[in-house]
């Protein structure tokens, strides 16, 4: 059954990556050739007002193949990508991380709506700890660390996780009155900084304002999770072998269903809903990142070509990006590795 759920979010997160590149390419008038779920070989296909609907044989990835989108065959002709203005083109490159987004703000509307939020209330403090010598108490609600506003009590954890050893500049609410307070965690026993609290565990279900707000506020919490991730990753905190693909997220899913079976089917869908918004939080952030190949990439050219007033030369725009799709493959193939050497 994990396999079924692993089959329905990757599908439904990369069908709404390309519906955005779908639809704006239609807003400006570009022929889509092929709309298509999966990879390899047509299962089921169907032709319909000039586009091709296709289901291929491997459930992973897709693509929306616009008439002239790589200076292919017809590039040339009315309804050709390439034959578009630059900001057209951006648009439609950019409609996809973009529409990531907006499936994990939709997803995450439908959690809180139906389990609500944790409010950043402590629930706890630890006795002798930097919290308590700053005078933090029960039931203060943190609204501020640092620069970074806090909405959830995850935002919490995030925070203090990503920014160890860090002095932090903290802002709470007590009786509807907002105080500062400086605080310098201090390592416990395992090495870790902490501040000494613990953050309220329960949710609490508000107005539609409320859910809405949440809602965009759970799906910033996955992007900072995702930027975190990114970050450790140039600084040298985390290596190549944490980086999960499609093995180590069917793996992940597979897991938390069968934690969450034990619970029900609320439970599941709950979780499985939660693994989504991840996922297409992390697709979106991945995709606009510049690098040759994906959408961050192309519109880094884009933009290139909106500052310089003409476009780069497209026989060297295609080598960078056959480049960076190379590399991407290795890449792939170095983190499958890494799936398959943890399931051993």
């Amino acid at each position: 059954m994990s396999i079924i759920w692993a089959l329905i979010i990757l599908s439904l997160v990369v069908l709404f990556h390309e519906f955005g590149h779908f639809l704006l390419a239609k807003a400006n008038g570009v022929h889509v050739v092929e709309f298509s779920l999966g990879m390899g070989p047509r299962i089921l296909s169907r032709e319909w007002r000039g586009t091709r609907y296709s289901w291929k044989l491997v459930p992973l990835g897709g693509s929306c193949m616009m008439q002239g989108e790589d200076d292919s065959e017809g590039a040339q002709e009315e309804g050709s990508f390439l034959q578009k203005s630059v900001w057209a083109r951006l648009s439609i490159i950019a409609a996809g991380p973009f529409f990531n987004f907006i499936l994990a703000f939709f997803l995450a509307v439908i959690i809180v709506g139906n389990y609500g939020y944790d409010p950043a209330y402590i629930a706890g403090i630890v006795e002798g700890s930097a919290a308590q010598e700053a005078g933090l108490q029960e039931g203060d609600l943190i609204t501020k660390m640092n620069r970074k506003n806090i909405r959830l009590g995850r935002d919490v954890t995030l925070y203090i996780n990503s920014h160890q050893g860090e002095d932090i500049t903290l802002t709470y609410k007590r009786d509807g009155q907002s105080h500062t307070v400086h605080i310098s965690p201090r390592q416990d026993e395992t090495g870790r900084y902490i501040m000494g609290v613990t953050v309220n565990p329960y949710f609490t279900k508000g107005s539609v304002w409320d859910v809405l707000r949440y809602g965009a506020a759970e799906v910033r919490l996955y992007l900072d999770m995702t930027v975190q991730s990114l970050r450790m990753l140039l600084v040298g905190e985390a290596g190549i072998q944490d980086l999960s693909g499609p093995v180590g997220v069917v793996e992940m899913i597979d897991d938390t269903y069968t934690e969450s079976a034990k619970m029900g089917l609320e439970t599941i869908v709950a979780n499985m809903i939660g693994i989504a918004i991840l996922i297409s939080a992390n697709l979106g952030v991945l995709n606009l990142l510049p690098i040759p190949a994906l959408d961050g990439g192309r519109i880094l050219f884009l933009l290139i070509e909106a500052i310089r007033g003409k476009r780069i030369n497209p026989e060297k725009e295609a080598m960078v990006h056959f480049a960076g799709m190379v590399a991407l493959m290795l890449l792939m193939v170095v983190v499958l590795y890494n799936d398959v050497m943890k399931l051993m």
